[in-house]
């Protein structure tokens, strides 16, 4: 069945909610720099003036208040799957746990039709449920891309950075959002928002546009507006900043030894730049930060969710985790007890990126919380307002896609690099 969200619900009374919300998805958006320093001036947008990023309304509440407590909690879940079609354990989180989003990664995706023969099972098996899925991939460019072989990788963000033509980013993002689209997918945890000041760094590197605070700042927003008027949302990342960690978090718990005062300085400029051009959603990282909470890292800190990035620097959009089934978090917490500390501290999004059993935890843990009043219901409906107030406003469908073009895409990534770069 075609679905777009003002006609997702099988209620009447959820479809009358819907289309008011439909109307419903603006508001003024406080943008708050924590830097005494100013970053560049970022050029403006190439073609469309953000969107402003979404705040609770009454309608959005009356959405929520009829969804059972399982959906809530499915919303707040982003899962990763296994194999590269749908089998049982994918279906059950779809229909039985009503996960609100898909990441994929490369292991999911051999060829175009298998990507799209996956994307179009995900939906279809999704209609079961009120919302449709989030389905996202880290699409960063360079290294880090999740497309099918067949389409031509676009320039690591350090070479963007290198430029100097931050209107350059604007149009990789823009044609980012092309090729996810052309595949059905409409999330990119991208752009990169870390300022690389550690050279030796082993994750982060030619992820990041730089070293300068400044030029990722103006190159991260012109990247995730790319994005954003291709209708795919960008998740900024990875707060507070990554950039000056010694170990990978795929691996082990970073401890870095930066206080506020360094971070308002540094890592937290390009974020405050993008909550000022209306970011709809950031990625907080597992990063342990002693000298601001030294008992919980990022992810799981009301200190960083809610004190520095809700209250501080005014940020109303989604919040979500890294993955929480990296070694920073398995290897030294309960995987959820983590996710409930996660969900008091402030996140709206937990991602569960590996394991069927992990997520099953995850969603177990969520709801006993809530059950026995650890966790209170209006942390729950205000996370769930949250996430169909963006995927409202980016009108998110489960129709089924054709195989794209592969050479018309590769095409226009050789006009925007052979053409754009010079411009």
């Amino acid at each position: 069945m075609t679905r777009e969200i003002p006609l997702l619900i099988r209620s009447a009374a959820f479809a009358a909610v819907f289309s008011l919300l439909l109307t419903g998805c603006s508001s003024s958006h406080p943008g708050v720099s924590p830097s005494s320093a100013t970053p560049a001036a970022t050029p403006p947008r190439v073609e469309t003036t953000p969107s402003p990023t979404p705040t609770s309304t009454p309608v959005a509440t009356s959405a929520v208040t009829a969804m059972t407590l399982e959906e809530k909690l499915g919303q707040m879940i982003i899962a990763g799957i296994d194999e590269y079609s749908m089998n049982v354990q994918a279906r059950e989180l779809i229909e039985v746990y009503h996960v609100g989003g898909i990441i994929l990664y490369k292991p999911n995706v051999k060829n175009t039709t298998q990507l799209v023969s996956l994307v179009n099972e995900l939906k279809q098996t999704n209609a079961v449920n009120k919302l449709p899925l989030w389905l996202g991939v880290d699409e960063e460019g360079g290294r880090v891309t999740r497309l099918p072989d067949e389409i031509t990788k676009t320039p690591t963000s350090r070479d963007i950075g290198k430029t100097g033509r931050p209107a350059l980013a604007y149009h990789i993002g823009q044609l980012l959002g092309k090729e996810l689209n052309a595949y059905g997918l409409n999330m990119d945890f991208a752009p990169d928002l870390d300022v690389n000041s550690n050279p030796n760094n082993p994750v982060i590197g030619d992820r990041s546009f730089g070293s300068n605070a400044s030029i990722v700042s103006s190159f991260g927003v012109q990247m995730m507006n790319g994005l954003q008027d291709q209708q795919v949302v960008p998740v900024v990342k990875h707060f507070p900043g990554h950039g000056d960690t010694s170990v990978d978090s795929h691996v082990g718990l970073p401890i870095v030894q930066n206080d506020l005062a360094r971070l308002r300085k540094l890592e937290l400029v390009p974020f405050a730049e993008a909550f000022k051009h209306q970011a709809d959603a950031v990625m907080v990282a597992h990063i342990l930060l002693p000298k601001v909470d030294a008992q919980n890292p990022a992810s799981m800190s009301k200190k960083m969710m809610t004190d520095l990035l809700r209250k501080e620097m005014g940020f109303e959009g989604l919040i979500m985790t890294d993955d929480m089934t990296m070694g920073a978090i398995i290897k030294n917490y309960d995987l959820g007890e983590a996710a409930v500390k996660s969900v008091l501290a402030g996140a709206n999004i937990v991602m569960v990126g590996h394991e069927y059993e992990k997520v099953v935890t995850v969603i177990d843990a969520l709801r006993k919380a809530v059950q026995s009043g650890q966790i209170p219901m209006d942390t729950i409906d205000q996370s769930v307002r949250q996430v169909t107030k963006v995927k409202q406003k980016y009108k998110l469908h489960d129709r089924p896609i054709q195989v794209p073009d592969t050479k018309k895409l590769n095409a226009e990534v050789q006009s925007v690099l052979g053409t754009k770069a010079n411009k």
